[in-house]
C-alpha cells in the first residue's frame, strides 16, 4: 500500500499501523532502539544484513512517521544518534501482544509434525 494512501482517514485501523511498519526491517529496527539509543554504526553490526541505503530509508520512514527521533551532534565527526519517540514506544507496546503470538507460532510449528 502506498505510504500517501495511509492517511486517508476512512482506512482500516490495522491498514495505518501496518504501513508504519512494513518492509523487512522497521520492526527490528523498533525492537533494536527500544532497549535505548544507537548510532547509525551500531545498527549496522546489529543488523549485518541490511544495506547502508535501505538502514537510512528505514530510518527516514520511522522519523517522518514520528517513531523515532534523529539527533544529530555537532562535533567533528558528525554523530547521529537514533532514539524511539513516545509514540515509537507506544507502537513497541502494541507490537508486543504480536510479537508474543509470532513466538507461540513457532513454538507450535517446531513441535507440529509435517504433512507429507
Amino acid at each position: 500500500m502506498a505510504r500517501a494512501r495511509a492517511q486517508d482517514s476512512n482506512m482500516c485501523g490495522v491498514s495505518a499501523a501496518i504501513v508504519v511498519i512494513e518492509g523487512k526491517w522497521k520492526t527490528y529496527l523498533l525492537w533494536l532502539l527500544e532497549s535505548g539509543p544507537h548510532r547509525p554504526g551500531e545498527l549496522r553490526r546489529k543488523i549485518p544484513e541490511i544495506s547502508e541505503k535501505v538502514l537510512t530509508q528505514a530510518l527516514r520512514e520511522l522519523e517522518e512517521d514520528g517513531l523515532v527521533h534523529r539527533e544529530v551532534h555537532d562535533v567533528l565527526p558528525p554523530k547521529t544518534v537514533y532514539s524511539l519517540t513516545g509514540f515509537g514506544h507506544e507502537l513497541c507496546g502494541a507490537l508486543a501482544p504480536l510479537s508474543d503470538w509470532g513466538h507461540r507460532r513457532l513454538e507450535r510449528l517446531a513441535t507440529t509434525p509435517v504433512a507429507s
